[in-house]
């Protein structure tokens, strides 16, 4: 049971890279019954610039996690620190939300996971991308059935960067690289679309000239009920393909370009929750295509299928909403560690060069 919060709930952000100043600092500052308290960098000025000079800013991250007028802990640091910030910050009594990935193995996740439980403080993961546009889609189309029985689905979150870049995110060091950086995007999306796979085959290499860490993956999970799931991201793809295919027993449905909200963000444009139907609008519909005639079971039908909204600004409610009232969890820990052990089993698959068995779910 969470202890509950009196609103407004006082928030620290941990870092103010390109997560924490693109992603959560908006989305922090315009979730009603939220506000941000402190935020551990070592850019003040541009902090105080972006969120007011009222925002206490240390460099020092675990002295703004002691700090006792914050209830709501946010980690958008480096990877390799996700695990131990998140210890540190439920250790101080707090609640807590970590960027993805969770941690670096699914040990190391099991670990906070254990903690959260122990201390009963709420632990949540910003898997964000559930509130995407084109997810909400396709979980909209799979709900409906007009696909029939899904076959394969294919899922891509494809770049061209060919030069590589002096950051954390492509150096050798833990944390780095594509896979642990796009892939739990993936598999956490298709964990939630399509259940539990029973098995895995990995795929993870660097292509690029100079990669210091892996760019290039693939994971394709197995189903017992005649279904397969690609999922791909490569940072060398000058033609990204489709972000969504679906192939089920009655049709087909494809979506190209990613969500709209991450392009928002960046533009500085912030949801109002006032007018909350103007924001993250996608307006690049899906194809569709439908043997919808008896008569003709082997011919299609084509038409385009509006992309529903997306949400990011859903997650923060929540959030806020589990702390002060009765409100579910919007991604359990428990769910970011099943996350984590596939991307363990796509790694050793990968090094293996085999498909592996999936066991239970965390």
């Amino acid at each position: 049971m969470t202890m509950r919060v009196s609103p407004p709930v006082r928030a620290a952000l941990l870092g103010y890279g390109f997560a924490g100043r693109t992603f959560h600092a908006p989305l922090l500052r315009t979730t009603p019954g939220l506000v941000i308290q402190a935020v551990a960098s070592r850019q003040a000025e541009q902090v105080r610039a972006d969120l007011g000079a009222h925002v206490a800013v240390d460099a020092d991250p675990l002295a703004v996690v002691a700090r006792p007028d914050v209830d709501l802990v946010v980690i958008a640091t480096p990877n390799h620190t996700h695990a131990p910030l998140a210890t540190a910050a439920l250790q101080a009594g707090k609640a807590v939300v970590v960027d993805k990935p969770f941690a670096l193995t699914t040990a190391e996740a099991a670990d906070v996971v254990a903690l959260a439980a122990a201390r009963q403080q709420l632990l949540s993961v910003f898997h964000n991308r559930r509130w995407d546009g084109d997810f909400l889609t396709v979980a909209g189309l799979l709900a409906s059935g007009q696909l029939g029985r899904i076959t394969h689905a294919v899922m891509h979150f494809d770049r061209f960067r060919a030069q590589v870049r002096a950051r954390w995110r492509e150096a050798a060091g833990p944390g780095g690289g594509l896979y642990i950086d796009l892939m739990p995007h993936l598999v956490d999306q298709a964990v939630q679309l399509f259940g539990w796979p029973t098995g895995i085959q990995g795929d993870i290499a660097a292509q690029r000239d100079g990669a210091q860490a892996d760019d290039f993956a693939h994971l394709q999970l197995r189903y017992a009920r005649r279904l397969r799931v690609d999922l791909h991201a490569s940072a060398l793809a000058a033609f990204a393909g489709p972000r969504f295919v679906l192939h089920g027993t009655r049709g087909g449905y494809r979506k190209w370009g990613l969500d709209a909200q991450e392009d928002h963000l960046k533009a500085g444009l912030l949801p109002d929750p006032a007018h909350p139907q103007a924001w993250g609008v996608d307006p690049n519909p899906g194809e569709l295509l439908l043997a919808d005639d008896p008569q003709q079971p082997d011919a299609l039908r084509a038409q385009t299928w509006p992309t529903l909204p997306g949400r990011y600004p859903d997650y923060y409610a929540a959030v806020v909403a589990t702390l002060t009232g009765d409100a579910p969890n919007p991604v359990p820990a428990t769910e970011a560690l099943g996350v984590m052990q596939l991307m363990d089993l796509g790694r050793q698959s990968a090094a293996l060069q085999q498909a592996l068995p999936v066991g239970p779910r965390p």
